[in-house]
């Protein structure tokens, strides 16, 4: 990866959304909102107190997350769209 995420981001790839609904129907491109849960790719350290201690993050690379809907800024690393957004902003880790 040649994106490190810098003190509480994390850089995340979304997850594709299913094709059709559970009643059979086919939802079309135009219709389909952007998921709003994805992968986590590279963290950062973590944020630091006003004393200077690292706060370690409650997340790691690896793991599924959900988000807020308009969360993160979209960025293209190697050609791939991808996802910088605070740690604030995950809402929860998806088991």
């Amino acid at each position: 990866m040649a994106l490190k995420p810098l003190h509480d981001r994390v850089l995340v790839r979304r997850v594709e959304s299913d094709e059709k609904t559970s009643g059979g129907l086919i939802i079309p491109d135009s219709a389909k909102e952007k998921p709003a849960e994805g992968v986590i790719v590279a963290c950062g350290e973590g944020a630091r107190k006003d004393s200077g201690e690292l706060i370690a993050m409650a997340v790691k690379d690896g793991d599924k997350v959900l988000f807020g809907k308009w969360s993160g800024t979209e960025v293209t690393v190697d050609g791939e769209e991808l996802l910088m957004m605070k740690e604030s902003d995950i809402l929860g880790i998806l088991s």
